[in-house]
């Protein structure tokens, strides 16, 4: 059984770099204080950290772990294993299954901390897909819904599968966005929805959806029909978030092409970002639009990594944004191939999320205009006509009950910044640090790579490589320390047969990272 590691590493910046910033040596794996986790099989799936107190919430196979920020156990909850079999619906805690029952695991899906009623949302992969609510203090169980079918978010047992983001409101409840693989079940599980995040942790209403009547629901549904073409169609949510009056996620998900010069058609995988408007209770704003980069000639398609964040002074002046405008930054590995072969080429690459908005706006505005076709061949309106309408497409636009759901054929191309080939990249995190924004990006063989993105390639320094594990790779879920002294990695394929967390430097290292965190200025912004 092989280990996962969960670390925290100094966010302590060379001062020795090349003139050209490339292929920097690794540098020795430093000192780690560790944290040893309850049992072999207890991988580490999802973590996050609360931005009030610094403590470190990790979800893992059958435990929820609340950690200080130096990694010292202080609470563990224990969320499984439980008789249960996959083929049971409604699970076997609603009603009574045939399906034999075996002692099964609980892969950790989604972990949300709901910061308005000082809660943790985790939810695994045992009985379809519920969700723990536990108080933050002391994971003490508020709530645990399961007896109505939209309490079953997702029958599917991998951990990064699943995506939620919260929207808060100061004068009622919130709402969850929930994400979700459907493993071939779409007549069980929307692809995506909106619930509702009631105060009370048991309330009747608790994940419900945010509108339901006869013909309309706040949920978009693959039809099933969609599977007699791509037997194993799926969505995969990769990265979700909000921004002003939108929520975006970042999937991959597969399509039928034809290569150039063939009459047959093969299944490749491409990148496309979804956007809903918060207040879009009936989903007519979905808008899908494909996403990738390319370098030189290579198509770099099947998206990894994202992590959105801040343009800072200098990026922003050679994008020609402003230094508080969204920045997507995103790991894509080369080609459109099944997702489960990525190909170790991979490329760093940023997108402006105005510019993204800004190309769906033309969309919709082409489409009211009676341009084209609906062009969402997964949803089965591919060649639907749009319908012509005289009325104004703002930034904010939220759609109507027509033109909808939309897609976008075109590709928005991402500016490659940074690319590897031989160890590919494979998560991604980024701040803003005295006015220069600054990226971390672990990679397949376990390293850190620490990379200043002051804009083009040629502005792009990669100033440090630190190996942080013995073996790789470095998944996708790290965080900041609430100080951004610390980065959290989780880290898998170890030697020993653990699970284990690991935090960089030695104890009078630990508060004095910032003094040497900025990397070297570039001569140009002396």
């Amino acid at each position: 059984m092989w280990k996962w590691t969960c670390l925290v590493s100094h966010l302590l910046l060379s001062t020795t770099v090349s003139p050209l910033g490339r292929q920097q040596p690794p540098h020795p794996k430093r000192p780690f204080i560790t944290f040893t986790g309850e049992q072999a099989e207890g991988n580490f799936n999802h973590l996050v950290v609360d931005e009030r107190t610094g403590h470190i919430y990790l979800g893992a196979v059958n435990r929820i772990y609340k950690l200080s920020s130096d990694l010292k156990v202080l609470v563990t909850h224990e969320t499984g294993p439980d008789d249960d079999n996959p083929k049971c619906y409604p699970p076997r805690i609603v009603q009574t299954c045939n399906e034999p029952l075996t002692p099964t695991n609980n892969i950790n899906k989604m972990l949300l901390i709901d910061y308005k009623e000082n809660r943790l949302i985790a939810c695994g992969s045992l009985y379809q897909g519920i969700c723990k609510l536990l108080r933050l203090d002391d994971l003490f169980k508020l709530g645990e819904p399961f007896h109505k079918k939209e309490h079953y978010l997702s029958g599917v047992n991998e951990s990064g599968s699943v995506f939620g983001v919260i929207v808060s409101y100061s004068n009622m409840d919130d709402k969850l966005f929930i994400a979700t693989a459907v493993d071939g079940k779409p007549e069980y599980f929307p692809t995506i929805s909106s619930r509702k995040l009631t105060k009370n942790s048991e309330a009747d209403g608790m994940f419900a959806y945010v509108f339901h009547d006869e013909f309309v629901a706040s949920m978009i549904k693959i039809p099933s029909d969609t599977f007699t073409i791509i037997p194993d169609f799926d969505i995969y949510y990769i990265y979700g978030f909000s921004s002003g009056n939108f929520v975006y996620f970042l999937t991959l998900q597969p399509e039928m092409i034809s290569p150039p010069g063939s009459t047959t058609k093969e299944q490749v995988y491409t990148s496309k970002l979804v956007r809903l408007c918060k207040e879009d209770t009936a989903f007519n704003s979905y808008v899908e639009v494909p996403i990738g980069c390319e370098k030189n000639g290579v198509e770099y398609r099947l998206l990894q990594a994202a992590y959105l964040s801040k343009a800072g002074a200098i990026l922003a002046r050679s994008l020609g944004v402003g230094p508080e405008d969204d920045i997507l930054f995103t790991v894509f590995s080369k080609g459109q191939k099944r997702k489960m072969k990525s190909l170790d080429e991979s490329a760093l690459c940023i997108f402006v999320l105005k510019n993204i908005n800004d190309r769906i706006k033309d969309r919709l505005q082409s489409c009211y205009r009676g341009e084209g076709t609906l062009d969402l061949a997964w949803l089965k309106v591919k060649d639907i006509p749009c319908s012509s309408a005289l009325l104004t497409i703002d930034d904010n636009f939220c759609g109507l009950d027509m033109n909808a759901p939309l897609g976008v054929s075109s590709m928005v191309r991402g500016l490659p910044i940074f690319t590897e080939d031989g160890d590919r990249m494979t998560s991604v995190i980024a701040y803003v640090y005295k006015n220069h924004s600054l990226a971390f990006v672990g990679t397949k063989s376990g390293k850190l790579k620490k990379i200043r993105v002051d804009g083009t390639t040629k502005n792009t320094l990669e100033y440090e490589i630190v190996q942080v594990v013995d073996t790789g790779p470095i998944l996708r879920d790290m965080a900041f320390s609430m100080d951004h002294e610390h980065l959290y990695i989780m880290s898998e394929k170890q030697r020993n047969p653990v699970p284990h967390m690991l935090i960089s430097g030695d104890e009078e290292q630990m508060g004095n990272a910032c003094a040497s965190l900025c990397p070297p200025p570039s001569p140009n912004h002396l």
